[in-house]
């Protein structure tokens, strides 16, 4: 069973086991356009669907931290070392990361590994892709 959480809440569907995992069929992918997120829950596990310039990512919602809800934190750029009052970000997408709303731990969105700890701490990412103009999940 999917849910969706946004405002305006359209049903999902379960398709099929798939060599990926379950199938899950979220919405058109014009429903997310670059720089929307949408969180639902799918299987009793929330989980955030990002656009992030055109590249879809999907992230479980919970920080391994403290259990924040982390989709609700900012998807930007890791930060470059830069001289005092500079800020340079990296213009590489797999440096993409999403901060946790609660106490700023960054986890790369791509494979959900932290910055900090990338061996030790990371969160759960899921596949996601566009199919005929649907986007669909794989659990």
């Amino acid at each position: 069973m999917v849910k969706l959480f946004m405002s305006d809440p359209r049903p999902a569907s379960t398709v099929s086991p798939g060599p990926g995992g379950r199938r899950h069929v979220i919405d058109s992918v014009d429903a997310l356009p670059p720089g929307a997120n949408r969180v639902l829950e799918v299987g009793g596990r929330s989980i955030g669907v990002f656009n992030d310039g055109g590249r879809l990512y999907a992230v479980r919602n919970v920080c391994p931290h403290h259990g924040a809800p982390l989709c609700r934190g900012k998807v930007t750029g890791r930060m470059l070392p830069s001289p005092p009052h500079v800020y340079e970000y990296s213009p590489d997408a797999s440096e993409r990361v999403l901060r946790c709303p609660w106490h700023g731990f960054e986890f790369r969105l791509a494979n959900g590994r932290s910055i900090t700890d990338p061996e030790r701490m990371r969160v759960k990412t899921y596949r996601v892709e566009v199919e005929d103009g649907e986007i669909v999940l794989y659990i």
